[in-house]
């Protein structure tokens, strides 16, 4: 956590701390919460996975990762959108707490994968962006989800969101080490575009490879 000696920064770190200190029992019961809804989706897709793994004799999900935000990261985004910490506040204006990032072979994969999760009568789609055929002007390329699901918890129904980002293993590794050089410090204003620069061509080359891969497996019928 940053604490800057300007006297208003300090402020508002320390009344975030103090919030979450006083919301801290409501607050980690909400990350239970967040938690079942991660179990819960990673379940809709293993169960999918091991369909078509019998339909066509191959798996369309490489890798399946969850993850839940940080107290830290969630503090930085409740901050930057001018709110105060809340469990309220969390559920309600930060829709990425809980993540699950589906890699996949092909790009046919994601989306049949995406229909198949949104086709699911207990799923409700809040927003869908998908970068594969617009990317980011960094070439940063994922479908992206932002979905509701329904948990059942001792004495109630919730509906959670959970962000399902969805990835070919070349959008993986380019946006892996993107990530890594992105956050590196203090490097000189030239460095840093020709940096840019070669990102954006190899985003466009991690792009042709998979759609020649994707012809081939065409061709395979696979």
């Amino acid at each position: 956590m940053i604490i800057n000696h300007k006297s208003t920064q300090f402020n508002i770190d320390e009344s975030f701390i103090e919030a979450f200190k006083s919301d801290i029992s409501e607050i980690q019961e909400l990350m239970a919460e967040y938690r079942c809804a991660l179990m819960e989706i990673e379940t809709k897709f293993r169960v999918l996975n091991e369909q078509f793994s019998l339909q066509r004799d191959r798996n369309p999900i490489e890798t399946l990762k969850t993850r839940l935000k940080s107290p830290e990261s969630i503090m930085e985004k409740l901050r930057k959108k001018d709110l105060e910490f809340s469990a309220e506040n969390v559920e309600k204006k930060i829709f990425d707490v809980a993540g699950v990032r589906v890699i996949c072979p092909f790009i046919d994969d994601i989306y049949m994968l995406c229909e198949c999760l949104l086709n699911q009568d207990d799923i409700k789609l809040i927003r869908m962006k998908d970068y594969i055929k617009n990317p980011k002007q960094n070439g940063y390329r994922s479908l992206h989800l932002i979905v509701e699901v329904p948990i059942f918890l001792q004495n109630e129904k919730k509906p959670m969101k959970v962000e399902v980002q969805l990835r070919t293993i070349a959008m993986d590794f380019w946006a892996s080490v993107e990530h890594q050089l992105r956050y590196k410090k203090n490097l000189p204003e030239q460095v840093l575009e020709e940096m840019s620069f070669e990102l954006r061509e190899c985003a466009n080359i991690s792009s042709s490879l998979d759609y020649r891969m994707e012809v081939i497996k065409n061709r395979l019928d696979l």
